[in-house]
């Protein structure tokens, strides 16, 4: 059975996005981060603890604005092409 992953989408006072990462298995274990590039690091190290078999539940806060979701989706999609064309060479 996978473990679940959940990442929420969080904001700062000052309107500035991160994204919250815990571990449902072991509750101790709360990320922050401030970029896509951390996220998937973090993720990474996660998902390797559990032997690459976690599923991945997402949410955003209440306070989250449309605009800063969309902020996150585009980074994420830029991302997923970036790591796409490095794998191709």
């Amino acid at each position: 059975m996978a473990t679940i992953i959940k990442s929420t989408i969080k904001t700062t006072p000052v309107g500035r996005w991160y994204i919250e990462l815990k571990d449902t298995s072991k509750p101790d274990i709360k990320e922050e981060c401030l970029s896509v590039e951390e996220y998937a690091q973090k993720l990474e190290e996660i998902a390797a603890m559990h032997g690459n078999n976690i599923e991945v539940v997402w949410k955003s806060d209440k306070d989250v604005t449309p605009i800063q979701i969309h902020e996150v989706r585009m980074e994420m999609n830029a991302y997923e092409a970036k790591m796409a064309a490095e794998d191709e060479n």
